[in-house]
């Protein structure tokens, strides 16, 4: 049994764990709400620039943009893994890796070869133990106080760089997308060649139906397309990086609060300990000088 004096030193520790747990809760809540409103912000552009490649789909394939029609092989495919660089988010990183994993097995299942490129510090400490040698690089924006296009850029000039030195074939984005404080989903990506969606050719119109619409493009679609297709990669990583950062700070807003009132609850069942075992001392103590005088 713990003597008083570790009890008080236990109490003493978890109080100070507790602040530290409420102060990292009110900070993530703060960076919440900016990061929230810029991934929301994002959403629209990526989706316009989908439905922009959409609408160019009707290109011959002979004469699109390799990034389009890609190499007409899918045997090596790249999983671009984001996590965070920080931890203590619960298990927000560790569910992305776990959507990649099981991407990664049904490819391997089919006879692909799967690559991977992690987008922060987590991704690669959670995937080096067994996947040092898929891991093809590992980048990082741990010294960036607020991430932009230019993180985005970097990203998608590498994936560029990989797939036009034949490196990959296909390659998918991996991130959480944000729907509140508390629910942060998984989901997968493919970018590389372009998914085009099938309702190529239709607006919605004023009273909410369908309508298809052609459409002229200058000086051509195919260079268009050129110009198109490699904007379009960075904006849906930029919306990743977006998503994820208001995912992070959510799910570390979540897992900070749990904590602090993990802690308060452990606080409350030490002090109860700690009562009841100085309450024994003081009448183990009274028993024996009361024992002591009616001897005398």
């Amino acid at each position: 049994m713990a003597s008083l004096k570790d009890l008080r030193n236990r109490i003493s520790s978890v109080k100070s764990t507790k602040k530290i747990t409420k102060a990292m809760q009110m900070v993530a809540a703060s960076k919440l709400r900016r990061a929230e409103e810029a991934a929301q912000n994002a959403r629209p552009y990526a989706e316009r620039m989908r439905s922009v490649l959409s609408n160019l789909a009707g290109v011959n394939q002979n004469e699109a943009p390799k990034l389009m029609r890609g190499t007409g092989k899918d045997d090596v495919q790249l999983l671009v893994v984001f996590t965070s660089d920080r931890g203590l988010c619960g298990g927000f990183n560790a569910s992305i890796v776990k959507k990649a994993r099981a991407k990664a097995r049904e490819l391997e299942s089919a006879g692909k070869t799967v690559k991977y490129l992690t987008v922060g510090k987590k991704g690669w400490d959670l995937m080096r133990r067994d996947l040092r040698d898929k891991i093809v690089d590992n980048m990082t924006f741990r010294e960036v106080s607020q991430i932009g296009f230019e993180q985005a850029a970097q990203v998608g000039d590498k994936l560029l760089s990989l797939f036009e030195s034949g490196e990959f074939d296909v390659c998918h984005l991996f991130y959480a997308e944000y729907e509140n404080a508390m629910t942060q989903t998984p989901v997968g990506q493919q970018v590389i060649p372009a998914k085009i969606e099938t309702d190529e050719g239709e607006s919605e119109s004023a009273s909410g139906t369908k309508a298809s619409v052609a459409y002229e493009y200058e000086p051509d679609p195919v260079h268009i397309l050129d110009a198109l297709i490699p904007r379009n990669i960075k904006v849906q990583i930029l919306r990743a990086l977006l998503e994820n950062t208001a995912s992070e700070h959510g799910a570390r807003m979540t897992a900070m609060d749990n904590a602090t009132r993990n802690a308060s609850d452990m606080i409350e069942d030490l002090e109860i300990s700690y009562n009841r075992q100085r309450q024994a001392q003081i009448t183990t103590e009274l028993t024996e000088i009361i024992s002591g005088a009616e001897a005398l």
